[in-house]
């Protein structure tokens, strides 16, 4: 993080100073991120105000952007996802309290009365990567599956094993077997013992 700013702080007495923070974070400093990335070159903006909301709650406004380098999981190509999130997050200091928030705020829980402006940057990113990642410039077309007949081989049809195929035929001999086995035994003469 940019040396200006702290990585802890506190957020009860940002609030109280109604303070704002703004700078870059490289993202190689990203640990949860960085696996989820093709290239851990770059950084991400941000901004965070601090202030109270109605009901004395400290709360937090925070934006940020980035360029992130992900794998296109269509094309398995690296691709650059263009990255703007905004959030209104409210401090907690127990998950009890989660409860008492209002919807549209999202929980953030402080660690001994302070928090990692790294982490809050950090958590935003996460929550805004597409879940299947997948480069918005790439022709869907040329990667589709043709299902045409001209393209489906003969061969290829064979190969598929198909256990139970010949079960009916099976049963149908086995029943005209028995059949012809029940008309033989009454036709033929028996044999008396004495």
């Amino acid at each position: 993080m940019s040396l200006e700013y702290p990585d802890w702080l506190d957020p009860r007495k940002a609030a109280e100073g109604r303070r704002r923070f703004e700078g870059s974070v490289p993202l190689a400093r990203m640990q949860r991120l960085l696996p989820l990335l093709a290239s851990s070159e770059g950084e991400a903006r941000f901004r965070a105000d601090f202030e109270f909301d109605q009901q004395a709650r400290v709360t937090i406004e925070i934006e940020v952007e980035a360029e992130l380098s992900l794998q296109c999981q269509l094309s398995l190509e690296p691709y650059t996802e263009s990255i703007h999130r905004g959030s209104t997050l409210g401090v907690i200091g127990d998950i009890a309290e989660e409860a008492l928030l209002p919807e549209n705020y999202e929980p953030v829980l402080v660690q001994h009365g302070r928090l990692a402006l790294l982490d809050l940057v950090e958590d935003e990113l996460l929550l805004a990567l597409p879940q299947v990642p997948r480069n918005p410039n790439l022709d869907a077309a040329q990667f589709q599956v043709s299902t045409s007949e001209k393209e489906a081989s003969a061969p290829d049809k064979e190969r598929v094993r198909q256990p139970f195929a010949g079960l009916a035929e099976q049963l149908a001999q086995r029943e005209a077997g028995k059949q012809a086995g029940q008309e033989g035994s009454s036709k033929a003469p028996g044999k008396r013992r004495n």
